[in-house]
């Protein structure tokens, strides 16, 4: 995957210091996704604190990620998976999604990786318009730093 600012991004590397919270979103500049990021961005220092590493995950451009990372003051990076191969492997792609049928978009979802890359926690909807639980999240990311 490549970064919000250009830079390739491996999960495998990011594992292993600690928790690693992916945060797949469907598009950039759409209200929901503004409110799922944003939440993330406020938890973001409990989230450190804790040892977590956070990312979000859409199929959009780098380029447009880094537009909207900057328009929301996101302290963490957004990351592209303009191929699909991630949203994918994590079985969160729509085939079809709305009513003008768009293809290969990201489900609303977040999975919580501990040290060894294992999925922790998992949540995914498959309504577009019901965002993750923060305190959840938080929550979930509590368990495996203790």
């Amino acid at each position: 995957m490549l970064s919000d600012e250009s830079k390739p991004v491996t999960l495998s590397k990011e594992v292993g210091q600690g928790p690693v919270v992916l945060s797949f979103y469907v598009f950039d500049f759409t209200n929901t996704c503004q409110g799922q990021l944003c939440a993330l961005r406020d938890s973001l220092g409990d989230l450190q604190a804790m040892g977590a590493k956070v990312f979000g995950v859409s199929t959009d451009s780098h380029h447009s990620h880094r537009i909207f990372k900057e328009q929301n003051r996101l302290n963490y990076p957004l990351l592209s998976d303009w191929n699909r191969t991630v949203s994918r492997a994590y079985g969160v792609q729509y085939d079809r999604f709305g009513s003008i049928g768009l293809e290969g978009v990201a489900k609303r979802s977040v999975f919580v990786l501990d040290r060894s890359g294992i999925v922790r926690y998992k949540w995914v909807t498959e309504d577009p318009k019901v965002p993750p639980d923060p305190k959840r999240v938080l929550d979930e990311v509590k368990k495996l730093a203790a």
